[in-house]
């Protein structure tokens, strides 16, 4: 039997997972990653922490499999997107925290690549719209705040990276500085079309060349795990942004299948083949998950808040002790009682992208309990990616495609019954709950394992992928469509112009 380990590391925690070659999980460990807020809409976090709890995590799966390094094939290494660290080449310390995707304090550089009516060019080349979500302009704020650091960028001092480029570096002790293709895209200063990093926004934001990784396709051979670390020189054979990795994992390799992460954020996505759609409706064009030199992309959409609003339930409202009691409470009240809740903790996203928005509780009345509060914060994921989806849906058949026929679920969130079942009312299609759930690191262990044999092409993983269950639309289409437009009058509430 051969196994493949999955590096899976997440806003909130890291984690890996062994899985054997029919993609069963063997064995998984997981530590919570510190989360720090050193002012409203500033999220950082530490890259040592980052690197501490993968690696301890990557030791415990393997030992919790009973197995020895030498038995993995190859190592796939799936990250939090977007999230922006630079460390010395000749240290590897990192020369300040690491800013977090959340993060918006990039937004007055945003603004002014606004002014210089930049926007048309960055959507064009990278698929992207302007705003501080993305690597970029995270990366310009470091070079123009940290003491020095645009000088010694300047001088090849530093490197920059995305995690899953700080994870090479540490796990090959600083022999690979490199990235893949779907993290790349996520930066703001990579050409999606040639795949390769695009001279004219990197002059735009003042971004010296030198500090970048190199770029590779997705499944391919990136180097060697130090053998110190784990016992075994272990390949690195496939990395990839965690949402492209969960598409990738959902087995959603042709055009127009879509797959629903339910994570601290929520992001779907819509495999495109080899079209470079520029969407019309507030979604995102990417890089999806390649596993050659072949340009796939995809359409994306993301919501900010997605579990981080059972999150905010335990740890800001004290209104449930763990984020698993929140089904039962929300379950205690038949509905919300009129109570809806758009959690814009940090600005709102797709469709809406709206930087300044903030979260609101409406339809308060005295008979208002925390149960109907919990109800509202659990329905709202489901609203935000309803949002997501009627987008997707009308750009693919303004391309001349069909809707979204389904949508393939996955994420921590979609074990809870009460949220899938009331995202299957709200769109009107099955909602498909895969039998195993971990397909974002599922998606990283399959790249892997194409890029050292252990399987021939993307038509055997799809073999391989199976439901577990169907949530099917219980809801008229015009009750649905009475609570969306409830959903978009409450989004209207979060800002004051």
């Amino acid at each position: 039997m051969s196994y493949l380990l999955a590096l899976d590391q997440g806003t909130s925690s890291s984690r890996s997972i062994v899985f054997d070659a029919h993609g069963h999980v063997v064995a998984s460990a997981q530590q919570e990653l510190p989360q720090i807020y050193p002012q409203p809409g500033w999220v950082e976090h530490d890259p040592q922490e980052i690197w501490r709890t993968q690696l301890a995590t990557a030791r415990e799966a393997l030992a919790r499999a009973g197995l020895p390094a030498r038995a993995i094939r190859a190592i796939g290494i799936t990250n939090q997107r977007e999230t922006t660290i630079v460390w010395n080449r000749r240290t590897g310390a990192p020369i300040h925290h690491a800013i977090v995707w959340q993060d918006r304090r990039a937004e007055p550089t945003c603004a002014q690549l606004r002014e210089r009516g930049l926007a048309d060019l960055i959507q064009t080349r990278t698929g992207l719209l302007i705003d501080a979500y993305f690597s970029g302009t995270k990366l310009k704020w470091l070079l123009d705040h940290v003491p020095q650091a645009r000088q010694q960028a300047e001088r090849g001092e530093l490197a920059f990276g995305t995690v899953d480029s700080w994870l090479m570096w540490q796990l090959t002790e600083g022999a690979v500085h490199a990235t893949d293709v779907s993290n790349a895209s996520r930066t703001m200063l990579f050409n999606v079309h040639t795949n390769q990093w695009d001279a004219e926004l990197l002059q735009a934001l003042d971004i010296p060349p030198g500090l970048l990784p190199q770029v590779l396709p997705s499944s391919a051979h990136y180097g060697h795990v130090s053998a110190g670390l784990l016992g075994h020189a272990i390949p690195i054979g496939g990395v990839a942004g965690d949402q492209q990795s969960a598409l990738f994992g959902q087995a959603c390799f042709k055009e127009g299948m879509a797959k629903n992460t339910y994570g601290t954020g929520c992001f779907m996505l819509m495999h495109t083949g080899r079209n470079f759609q520029i969407s019309r409706n507030g979604l995102l064009t990417t890089s999806a998950a390649q596993p050659s030199a072949q340009t796939e992309f995809a359409i994306e959409g993301s919501v900010f808040v997605g579990g981080a609003v059972v999150q905010w339930l335990r740890d800001g409202l004290h209104a449930i002790q763990a984020s698993s009691e929140v089904q039962v409470l929300a379950q205690s009240v038949p509905d919300s009682g009129g109570v809806m809740m758009v959690p814009a903790f940090t600005g709102l996203g797709a469709p809406y992208w709206k930087p300044d928005a903030r979260g609101t509780i409406t339809g308060l009345t005295r008979g208002t309990t925390v149960a109907h509060i919990a109800r509202a914060a659990l329905e709202s994921i489901a609203y935000q990616s309803a949002a997501l989806l009627q987008a997707m849906s009308r750009d693919a058949v303004a391309a001349g495609a069909a809707p979204v026929s389904e949508l393939r679920v996955d994420g921590g969130a979609c074990v809870n019954d009460l949220l899938m079942q009331f995202q299957a009312d709200l769109l009107g299609i099955p909602v498909v709950r895969p039998a195993v759930i971990e397909t974002t690191a599922l998606g990283a262990a399959y790249l892997a394992g194409l890029s050292c044999g252990v399987y021939g092409s993307t038509a055997e993983l799809s073999e391989l992928w199976r439901a577990e269950r169907r949530f099917l639309p219980t809801l008229s289409a015009s009750r649905a469509q009475e609570l969306m437009v409830r959903w978009e009058h409450a989004v209207r509430q979060t800002t004051l112009v």
